[in-house]
């Protein structure tokens, strides 16, 4: 039988394939010991230090943000109170501008009734002032008296308690003296020059401020709210306008229950007799307003007033006059007209008048309300900030 040739030529021709080497399967492979990046306890220590870290860092922010609006009272307290004077001409602006004045004059018009308004506040009150002080000196002998029964009585506490604590075998004390400059206009005048012309500066400002927040509200308002993404710009305008509402009922309050105060005052000390009693009686109407401070401010005016005049009998009307229009004022005609826009608890709010007079005296007083309602606004907002807004609230 014949062999084909062609067949035998190609497998003499064709190198011989290799064995194929089979793989062994996925489970049976060796794989090299690595060894664990982190174990259970590493962990907990890489958790704990991010953590520390965090909080270092909220420390080292929440100071620094303390100590900037320190160093920026200035500008801050008289933007804050230029905002506030533009929310109470904003309601006479629009009034312009729906009788077709444009909003500029109507912002100029309104910002010249202020400052004439306030310097002629300034020179009535003055006026009064300097006739008060100069009226006191007929009253010297009854304030002289006055003071000299109270210091002997102050003199004899003095000497009993000292006939008490002291021992009989002790002499007297050796006295000391002590020799002090008397103070010189000069030197008075320089010691305070740096303080009134900060707030001279801050007050130059305030016009200015209040006319262009009239003038451009309505752009402020939409810049505000574009400064937010898309998404966010819905909430943004809806705390805006709440913040805007709060801070128009806050300063409406306020301004109807001084005027209630003070009528009151004056009506109480024309009838007791005290001199200059219209003057002395918008002063402690209003200075009632003051947290906490208020009441002592508002019994100062009219016990200074009433000194050498008034009897034991007037004194406790005054007492009694001044503060229950606080009481009131506070716990009853305030919370009315204001706790609709602004809930906010007793705490929070102490604790707000303490930090803000500590960082801007006593104008941190007068801004500490407005500024905590507007924390909570904003916080009640944000979500992650709700448990702060519903600390703050009642």
């Amino acid at each position: 039988m014949a062999l084909d040739p062609i067949p035998l030529l190609m497998s003499a021709t064709l190198p011989a394939r290799p064995n194929p080497v089979e793989t062994p399967p996925i489970s049976s492979r060796v794989e090299p010991d690595v060894p664990s990046t982190v174990s259970s306890e590493e962990a907990e220590v890489l958790q704990a230090s991010i953590k520390a870290g965090s909080i270092a860092q909220i420390i080292v922010a929440t100071i620094a943000f303390i100590g900037l609006i320190y160093l920026l009272k200035l500008v801050l307290v008289t933007t804050l109170a230029s905002i506030l004077l533009a929310f109470v001409l904003e309601p006479f602006v629009g009034a312009l501008a729906r009788m077709r004045i444009p909003r500029a004059a109507g912002a100029l018009l309104a910002v010249v009734l202020l400052v004439g308004l306030a310097g002629g506040l300034t020179y009535f009150f003055y006026s009064r002032a300097v006739d008060f002080a100069t009226q006191l000196p007929k009253y010297s002998g009854r304030i002289r008296s006055t003071l000299a029964a109270f210091q002997a009585q102050t003199n004899q506490i003095e000497e009993s308690t000292r006939s008490v604590v002291a021992s009989p075998k002790a002499g007297k004390p050796p006295v000391a003296v002590e020799v002090q400059e008397a103070p010189g206009l000069s030197r008075v005048i320089s010691a305070g020059t740096g303080t009134l012309g900060e707030v001279f500066l801050g007050i130059t400002f305030v016009p200015f401020l209040v006319y262009f927040m009239l003038t451009w509200k309505d752009h402020a308002h939409s810049a505000t709210v574009r400064l937010f993404p898309k998404e966010h710009r819905l909430v943004a305008h809806r705390t805006v306008g709440r913040i805007s509402a709060m801070i128009r009922s806050f300063i409406g309050g306020n301004v109807l229950v001084g005027l209630l105060n003070a009528l009151v005052s004056m009506t109480v000390f024309w009838l007791l007799g005290i001199p200059y009693f219209y003057f002395l009686g918008v002063i402690s109407g209003f200075a009632s307003l003051v947290p906490y401070l208020g009441i002592f401010l508002a019994l100062l005016a009219p016990l200074a007033g009433g000194l050498g005049i008034v009897n034991k009998t007037g004194v406790v009307v005054i007492f009694l006059t001044v503060v229950g229009l606080h009481v009131l004022g506070t716990y009853l005609f305030y919370p009315k007209v204001v706790g609709k826009r602004l809930r906010l608890n007793p705490l929070a709010i102490s604790l707000s008048l303490l930090f803000w007079a500590w960082i801007w005296g006593a104008m941190g007083l007068i801004l500490a309300m407005p500024l905590v309602g507007t924390t909570k606004i904003v916080c009640d907002y944000i979500e992650p900030l709700r448990g702060l807004g519903d600390w703050l609230g009642e």
